[in-house]
């Protein structure tokens, strides 16, 4: 049985990542339903409680996100707690951050960043990382979950156009507004599925390194119900600025738009949650819009616009990595000083 220190830490742990949880929940609020409030398919209150429901529902269907996260990523029995408690505390941070800028970054990779720079840190050395689930798991689906997102939002917007080149405008719109709730709702779904996982899979770290739970353990049910709760209550509250950057500035969207870039994007995530790769549904739901927005013409898609939302993934590993590392530093030299072993 774990000593009381060890305990109020992993108290904390649960705090953070249930905090983590639940802004994730109003950052990432605006991927499943900012094409629906553009549109004007769902009104903004409307849209919030679905996505939260279905975002609950989700959260509670699969594990493998959870496993890769838990200990797919470092080796989890040689990581003390407070390095968990570093990698929420960057990855919170940053969340918070490209939140109140309205930049549409990627929490999964805030986390997976922060915890690859926490546990460097703290062993002082590289070999801590297991780097093939690494490249497998996260690098590899980070550059091609947006390629295949925009590919099959294009796509897939030019076969619908095509096959509904006979129908008149006021047709389209009225039978995609209908279509579009659904589309979001398979999104918020889909979020849940993938997004929520990684709170799970990062408490379960922590209680996998307390010697609570054995090596690849599964998720304790009580875990899955707090972070689907936590979530479910963060997208409650909504995430508008990022909603006007998702549904409003990037392109100019009409219903058929709205369900072709959700549709295709929550097709992406809910594949990825299968096989357990941790991705960001903001990256492929941005470059599922961009490429619907392609479809009709380039100059469709504000492409500054994209290009500073690319900068923002292409840092969010390093910076949230460096930000992990350094309050990891910090707890360590703390611990010096109070003598702490």
């Amino acid at each position: 049985m774990p000593d009381a220190s060890t305990l109020a830490v992993l108290g904390a742990v649960v705090v953070l990542a249930l905090a983590f949880d639940f802004i994730n929940g109003f950052h990432d609020t605006a991927i499943s339903i900012a094409t629906s409030v553009s549109t004007r398919v769902l009104t903004p209150r409307q849209a919030i409680l679905m996505a939260a429901v279905l975002n609950f529902v989700g959260a509670l269907i699969s594990h493998s996100v959870a496993k890769t996260i838990s200990s797919g990523l470092v080796h989890t029995q040689l990581v003390p707690e407070y390095v968990v408690i570093a990698t929420l505390i960057a990855a919170i941070t940053w969340n918070l951050v490209t939140w109140y800028y309205g930049i549409p970054s990627s929490s999964s990779h805030a986390l997976i960043g922060g915890l690859v720079g926490s546990a460097i840190a703290f062993s002082a050395g590289l070999d801590i990382v297991k780097w093939d689930g690494v490249v497998e798991k996260v690098l590899i689906p980070l550059v091609t979950s947006p390629v295949v997102g925009f590919l099959l939002g294009y796509v897939f917007m030019k076969l619908l156009a095509a096959a509904l080149a006979w129908a008149s405008p006021q047709f389209v719109n009225r039978w995609f507004s209908k279509l579009q709730i659904v589309s979001a709702a398979f999104m918020a779904y889909s979020h849940g599925m993938n997004d929520a996982q990684k709170s799970m899979g990062i408490i379960t770290f922590a209680m996998i390194g307390a010697n609570i739970l054995p090596l690849g353990a599964n998720v304790p049910v009580w875990v899955m119900l707090a972070c689907a709760l936590a979530m479910a209550l963060g997208t409650a509250t909504g995430g508008w600025r990022i909603i006007k950057t998702m549904g409003c500035s990037m392109i100019k969207l009409q219903p058929i738009n709205g369900f072709a870039a959700q549709t295709t994007g929550a097709a992406v995530i809910v594949a990825a949650s299968i096989i357990g790769a941790p991705v960001s549904t903001t990256h492929v739901v941005s470059s599922s819009i961009m490429g619907v927005g392609a479809s009709k013409r380039l100059s469709a898609v504000r492409w500054m616009l994209a290009w500073n939302i690319v900068w923002a993934w292409v840092i969010t590993i390093p910076v949230t990595a460096i930000m992990g590392a350094l309050v990891v530093l910090a707890i360590k030299t703390l611990r010096v000083l109070l003598h702490i072993g």
